[in-house]
């Protein structure tokens, strides 16, 4: 099971009351908590690697578009608890990720993050990691730019949409095959990302205009520009994607998680931190901060449960 931690993260952030015996909003630690809980409940996982984004975002991509990712408004915490100044919410949240990822040192999990280098890129690694091959795989995140990674050993997990999906289900859902998902959205872009995308094309009229995206032949976009040039149809869809070429390919740099955006050297972390970690599970000091942060009524059953499992299934 991979984990898109900060995804996860910030839902309990942004929904959860919780707060500390001291009265400061712990939810978004919570709030992780009870989700890790309630996957390693449904999902049993023999193994968690949990994914950070690293400080300072994605250079890559930044230098390919130094507006990617610009203009997102700050999210804020739960109307409910909402007392705090907007820079104290922030260092509450920045306190709240190292709190979570304290917990997490505790537990048989491994976790990965490294500077300029999104979670997107460190999970799309892990995914196709040799050491993995014929392990089914489950992608945690509501971020549909993880659909183009599903294969017959990965899956796609959306606690938010309560939904589980394989590559077939993306193609019945989108008309739009796993291997074409990126140049799917590089054509429609991400608002979210502040990518623009072709004027006037999502994805319902994508697939209805270019089917042959459902394929699991893999198109490229000089492929979609030569069908919408000859296209016997005066839609506008065609020919704005024919003069959208530029655009496309640079959301395409941006978007695809094929050949992940990762150093060499990263690399080398990464199959070293996954090989060499060892698997342990700390509960006494567990037991110890769940009391501190006021969550120690809740019974993690589930959690430790799995957590045993684990270190059992390491020791073998």
């Amino acid at each position: 099971m991979i984990i898109d931690a900060l995804n996860q993260f910030l839902r309990g952030y942004i929904v959860n009351p919780s707060l500390s015996p001291n009265g400061d909003p712990i939810g978004g630690t919570a709030g992780f908590l009870k989700i890790l809980q309630k996957l390693c409940r449904e999902v049993k996982p023999d193994k968690v690697v949990i994914c950070w984004d690293g400080k300072g975002g994605s250079r890559k991509r930044k230098l390919v578009n130094k507006n990617y990712k610009e203009g997102r408004k700050p999210l804020r915490l739960n109307r409910d608890i909402r007392t705090l100044t907007a820079e104290e919410e922030l260092q509450n949240k920045i306190w709240q990720q190292v709190r979570l990822m304290e917990y997490l040192n505790n537990f048989p999990v491994t976790q990965l993050v490294f500077d300029e280098v999104e979670a997107d890129d460190v999970i799309s690694y892990v995914a196709q990691m040799p050491d993995f091959q014929g392990w089914q795989k489950v992608i945690v995140s509501s971020d549909k730019d993880f659909f183009q990674l599903l294969d017959n050993e990965t899956l796609a997990y959306r606690p938010t949409q309560h939904e589980i999906l394989n590559k077939n289900m993306i193609v019945e859902k989108f008309g739009i095959h796993p291997t074409n998902f990126a140049l799917a959205r590089a054509i429609v872009g991400d608002k979210s990302d502040n990518l623009d995308g072709v004027k006037g094309v999502g994805l319902p009229t994508l697939a209805k205009r270019l089917p042959f995206l459902a394929e699991e032949k893999a198109y490229t976009i000089q492929e979609v520009k030569e069908f919408c040039e000859n296209a016997n149809s005066t839609l506008k869809a065609y020919e704005n994607i024919v003069e959208s070429q530029d655009v496309i390919e640079e959301n395409y740099k941006l978007m695809q998680l094929y050949s992940p955006s990762i150093s060499v050297q990263n690399k080398q972390k990464i199959k070293y931190t996954i090989r060499n970690t060892e698997l342990t599970f700390d509960k006494t000091s567990t037991d110890g901060m769940m009391l501190e942060d006021g969550i120690g009524k809740t019974s993690w059953l589930d959690l430790y449960t799995t957590f045993k499992r684990i270190v059992l299934g390491e020791k073998k």
